[in-house]
């Protein structure tokens, strides 16, 4: 079982002589089956919050465990087997086929030396069709277009059988149908027991999907908590500082917000 916590997690940088504070007292806990959405405005901290979580910026106050244990005590081997990342962006340094991609995800299980076995290759197989990538096996990734790269991605993190997932903006460049996919399969894996941790801008989608909500503002938690003490017009429009509208959705039955004309 994976239970990611965060506790009073601080960090600040130094950009051009100014003292931004990315993160100011973030404190959440994400248990085993859970599915939770951090949103927010641009700059609000989602990503920062994300770079902590895998070790890529070191908060300068709090803490970040994993079933009960500091990050920064667990072997990066030992933390890829527990917890898939799938950050907002990357860089291919060189030439994969699609299927080589995902198979990347086997690493923490199979060490630089010993051949992929049969759990690896069903593990890559189900993360491919899950994702459906497929067809794209024997692609040059680099060939890939953005919305087909992030999901062979997602699928690389599946492979992993991770028990706990966390994800920045991972619908990013989809088109519909495959954005719904995600979604889909993200409310499957917690379902299945899955901890997940999903950080977007679609704050309907994260209501229709998502067990409970982290709404970032400035830094700081604006609110926590499931969707009925998250999705409120006074507290949304204070952070998105536009008039919107929540409302029932009876076609979901979660909650739709709708931005309003300018005042």
């Amino acid at each position: 079982m994976e239970t990611i916590q965060l506790k009073n997690i601080k960090k600040t940088f130094h950009l051009g002589g100014e003292t931004v504070r990315a993160l100011d007292g973030i404190s959440l806990t994400v248990s085993k089956g859970d599915f939770v959405a951090v949103i927010g405005t641009s700059g609000s901290g989602k990503s920062t919050l994300m770079k902590a979580l895998l070790g890529l910026v070191h908060p300068e106050a709090g803490s970040i465990r994993v079933d009960g244990r500091e990050t920064g005590h667990w072997t990066r081997r030992e933390l890829a087997k527990a917890v898939g990342a799938v950050p907002q962006a990357e860089h291919l340094a060189f030439p994969l086929r699609v299927r080589e991609l995902v198979a990347m995800g086997r690493f923490p299980h199979l060490g630089a030396l010993r051949p992929e076995g049969h759990e690896d290759r069903a593990a890559i197989r189900e993360a491919m069709d899950r994702c459906d990538v497929t067809e794209l096996a024997e692609r040059d990734a680099t060939t890939l277009s953005g919305g087909e790269l992030q999901r062979v991605r997602i699928a690389r993190a599946l492979a992993q059988a991770p028990s706990a997932l966390v994800l920045d903006e991972p619908t990013a460049s989809l088109d519909i149908r495959h954005e719904m996919t995600i979604f889909r399969l993200l409310r499957e894996s917690a379902d299945r027991g899955m901890t997940v941790l999903l950080i977007t801008h679609h704050v309907n989608l994260a209501a229709r999907f998502a067990d409970r909500f982290l709404l970032l503002s400035d830094g700081q938690v604006a609110a926590e908590g499931e969707a009925g003490e998250v999705f409120q017009e006074k507290v949304l429009e204070s952070v998105y500082q536009w008039p919107l509208a929540v409302e029932p959705d009876p076609k979901t039955g979660t909650v739709r917000v709708t931005p309003l004309q300018d005042p």
